[in-house]
């Protein structure tokens, strides 16, 4: 089947979470829904999903079949929460949905295309090495200055 790839829109949110919690992606200290939301008021062109080619309308939502969201700050692009329907995995979408944000941020000027992984994801991290994509030997930390529990 072909797949479209598109900007999300609202429509698409459960279809986006239940692919996510499917994929393993939810924590229960990030709400995936208030991320939906906050990712709508920054740059919700870099938030995409992939349909079944006679979905293009969002009329018709339950057939997301993959997602994921992309970020520039000016000096460093961000890619997280990129899923794909475990079934499909494996079936070139995910190497599609990297390349399409490879070359809106490309196109943005942005230099650097920068993904955190969890650690001991090695199928995840092997993907990305597929890609293209190196460890930079860095430690990732993190504060929570809004919580979502």
């Amino acid at each position: 089947m072909e797949h479209v790839i598109r900007p999300f829109a609202r429509p698409d949110t459960e279809a986006v979470v239940a692919l996510w919690e499917a994929c393993g992606l939810v924590r229960p200290w990030n709400d995936p829904r208030r991320d939906i939301e906050r990712k709508l008021s920054v740059q919700p062109e870099l938030f995409l999903v992939a349909v079944e080619a006679g979905d293009r309308s969002v009329e018709t939502v339950d057939r997301v079949v993959a997602a994921g969201m992309a970020g520039f700050d000016g000096h460093r692009g961000w890619v997280n929460y990129l899923a794909v329907r475990p079934d499909l995995q494996g079936s070139g979408l995910g190497r599609r949905l990297m390349e399409e944000f490879e070359q809106r941020l490309a196109a943005m000027g942005c230099p650097k295309l920068n993904l955190q992984v969890r650690a001991g994801n090695e199928q995840v991290i092997g993907f990305y090495e597929a890609l293209g994509y190196a460890d930079d030997l860095t430690v990732s930390l993190g504060k929570r200055l809004i919580p979502d529990a």
